[in-house]
């Protein structure tokens, strides 16, 4: 496994779970908000969509892995 697919094993591990983005060298995107939606394999990722699709994205293509906000909104200290 290389480097980026440690990374994102790390990422999947946290404790709570944060969701992340992987982005390729493309520019697309995939937001992961779900850890048991993605599977680490030995040269690529497969990443688990909305409405049913999915994608493989080789490590080699992988330009970084993001995090990406809860969405739940902040509560303000007084």
């Amino acid at each position: 496994m290389t480097m980026i697919g440690h990374e994102i094993r790390d990422a999947l591990k946290r404790e709570p779970f944060e969701p992340f983005r992987v982005v390729t060298s493309s520019g697309e995107s995939y937001i992961v908000r779900d850890p048991q939606a993605v599977a680490i394999m030995k040269t690529r990722v497969f990443v688990a969509l909305p409405n049913d699709g999915w994608t493989f994205v080789p490590y080699l293509h992988v330009s970084a892995v993001e995090s990406v906000p809860n969405g739940k909104p902040r509560r303000r200290r007084k």
